[in-house]
């Protein structure tokens, strides 16, 4: 190995460290940025469409950009309306709330915090929110000081707040600025090397866009189908769980796991029964070996391949090290790993120490 190679190799080391260490650093400038880069990879397709149709890059950015706000904006509006006559509809079971959360609480506790009777309940309520009310300036003035601390003291509280308002702009430069972006890497690479990395690069998009565009995808179909499920059985906030359970989705399992906690407390205290939660779990648990038979495999296919264990491991390393966005990133990173270690795996298997003898 000649000098300048090590020399090179030693550097590459090195911006590897040094990027791991600002990733660990700056975890909430690379949420903003993952999100824009997602948002980026499913639309990109159809601004490629635009442009083949012989649309100008920005023209077709543009129109791409009104279209899925218009979209959104839609989907948003009608998600409002929805949930805030499901809010509306829960205000009038709240006394029923009460009185089942009053049957179902053990008499011990019932003793324990004096309210024996639903009228002491009632009573201890009133006593309780008199509290609040008198209490709140006082409880107010430390969190407002707290916070004006904070944020005259802390710039990356505003950095982090002004990165989420800017997505848009940075979703607009990965999606004009790409074809240059993937030249500029281009030139950096050897000629010997470009068809082993044009052929690395074909396999890391496909792990990519089939798991971002797949899992949003796949989050979609949940949040209506978990939505429907409990609007049939009769959960308050039925949409709003749903869709709540459907968008964590994108980070595997938690989608599950936060719909089921919420649509069984829900069950609870409108039913007071046992039948309803277990309703509650089995169509989360239908839906759930729905997704991993039929709309995972019809949607994300096989592109990404990680076996359920890796992925459970994935995400709670990813979780350990870099929080939330660890988690988000945990999968495709692992999805991306694989793609080389498969090729190194390759290697091994052609090379002379494991084919001697």
């Amino acid at each position: 190995m000649s000098k300048s190679t090590k020399i090179l190799l030693v550097a590459a080391l090195l911006l590897a460290i040094t990027a791991a260490a600002v990733l660990y650093y700056s975890s909430s400038v690379f949420l903003q940025l993952f999100i824009a880069f997602a948002l980026a990879y499913v639309l990109n397709p159809a601004v490629e469409l635009l442009e083949r149709k012989g649309v100008k890059r920005l023209y077709g950015i543009v129109i791409v950009f009104c279209l899925a706000v218009l979209t959104g904006v839609t989907f948003a509006v009608f998600l409002v309306v929805s949930i805030a006559g499901e809010f509306s509809n829960m205000q009038l079971n709240l006394p029923a709330y009460a009185q089942h959360l009053y049957e179902i609480t053990p008499d011990s506790i019932k003793g324990y915090l004096g309210v024996e009777t639903p009228d002491r309940l009632a009573l201890r309520l009133t006593e309780l929110m008199q509290q609040v009310r008198s209490a709140a300036p006082d409880l107010l003035k430390p969190l407002l000081a707290f916070l004006q601390k904070t944020l005259s003291s802390t710039v990356g509280v505003l950095l982090a707040l002004l990165g989420y308002l800017i997505i848009p702009v940075y979703l607009f430069y990965l999606l004009f600025d790409l074809p240059q972006l993937k030249a500029f890497i281009e030139s950096y690479i050897p000629d010997r090397f470009i068809p082993a990395y044009t052929k690395k690069l074909s396999e890391v998009d496909t792990v990519l866009s089939g798991f971002i565009r797949g899992q949003l995808s796949v989050c979609a179909i949940l949040a209506l189908l978990y939505s429907a499920g409990l609007y049939v059985i009769g959960i308050d906030l039925a949409i709003a769980i749903g869709t709540l359970a459907g968008a964590a989705f994108i980070i595997p399992y938690v989608g599950t796991i936060i719909g089921i906690g919420l649509s069984v407390v829900m069950a609870l205290l409108k039913f007071n029964d046992i039948l309803h939660p277990l309703l509650c779990i089995g169509w989360f648990g239908l839906v759930q070996a729905f997704e991993g038979a039929i709309i995972t495999p019809k949607i994300v296919g096989d592109t990404v391949g990680l076996h359920p264990l890796v992925a459970i491991v994935a995400l709670l390393i990813g979780g350990q090290l870099f929080g939330l966005v660890g988690m988000l990133l945990a999968v495709p990173v692992t999805a991306v790993l694989q793609v080389f270690l498969r090729s190194l795996g390759g290697y091994y298997r052609n090379s002379e120490f494991y084919r001697e003898g």
